[in-house]
């Protein structure tokens, strides 16, 4: 309708029904909102071709918040029993399994997660158990929490210096035992009994690995001479479809770049698919004090 028609219109409403429809017909055409129905068709659209990829980013940030819920837990877990303290050794044992038990089941329910071989961790002494790193190393987490609830044990960790650097994560890491890695401390927690879990290509396996899985482990050895140091078995770990579940854009130049430059891992992880997860354990290779650490590491 033009302007003239829109003043005629005005000027001819003879009721007010009939004054109020042309007032809306003159705001619409005045608003431009007779093409309302072509944006929402074009925005349907966009909803449509963005949604699935908005979901496969935001999932591994619930990863995240599941983290933070277990920190929060214990947190609360910890001023409930700051009387008991004073009195009990094994503080955190209660929160430990719990936490396991809810780790577990989500694990069982979202990756029918499975291990073969857990008969090959041993019920008492120690134990180098070395693993693929995933974008997520949810596999180890779930790995974690079935050693709590089946064999009664904590396993010490090694994880890199950034996580230490996370705001909030102090409390789960000193819980559930995690340590920056030295190798003097390595040695220490196993000559101590404990169980140890560590994945040599650590944070660049993580962000740089692909879906073919290759390691990334460079010339790293330290591992092999930590259990050669500690005269404790290896038992090398890989979870099947862990690069299907979580996957990281670390392939890309940039996101390589920037943690050569800055060792900043800022890589997107992406996923949180359902996918089947299974851990398989290998079978522990003994001590040997004829092995170097070259040697051992190939042999691992």
């Amino acid at each position: 309708m033009s302007d003239g028609g829109n003043r005629s219109c005005l000027l001819e409403s003879g009721d007010t029904v009939s004054f109020l429809v042309c007032v809306f017909h003159t705001w619409e055409e005045w608003a431009g909102l007779g093409h309302v129905e072509d944006y929402l068709s074009v925005l349907e659209y966009l909803l449509w071709v963005f949604t699935p990829l908005a979901i496969v980013f935001i999932l591994p940030f619930l990863i995240v918040i599941l983290l933070y819920l277990s920190i929060l837990f214990l947190h609360v877990y910890k001023r409930k029993n700051q009387l008991r303290e004073a009195y009990s050794n094994n503080l955190w044992d209660g929160a430990r399994k719990t936490l396991a038990t809810l780790w577990d089941g989500h694990g069982a329910i979202w990756h029918g997660y499975e291990i073969h071989g857990m008969e090959k961790i041993p019920n008492k002494g120690p134990a180098l158990i070395v693993y693929y790193h995933g974008a997520i190393p949810i596999d180890y987490y779930y790995f974690l929490a079935s050693i709590i609830i089946q064999k009664g044990r904590t396993c010490h960790s090694v994880a890199d210096h950034f996580l230490f650097k996370v705001p909030g994560f102090k409390l789960l890491l000193e819980v559930f035992s995690v340590m920056h890695g030295p190798q003097e401390e390595c040695v220490r927690a196993l000559r101590s009994g404990h169980l140890l879990g560590l994945s040599p290509g650590g944070v660049r396996e993580a962000l740089f690995s692909d879906e073919t899985y290759p390691l990334l482990w460079g010339k790293r050895k330290g591992f092999a001479q930590v259990a050669i140091d500690a005269q404790v078995p290896v038992i090398p770990m890989f979870t099947q479809n862990v690069r299907e579940g979580f996957r990281s854009l670390g392939t890309l130049k940039f996101f390589h770049w920037v943690y050569d430059r800055f060792r900043l891992p800022i890589a997107p992880v992406y996923g949180g698919f359902p996918v089947k997860f299974r851990t398989f354990l290998g079978d522990p290779i003994p001590y040997d004090p004829n092995l170097t650490a070259a040697e051992l590491a190939e042999k691992v």
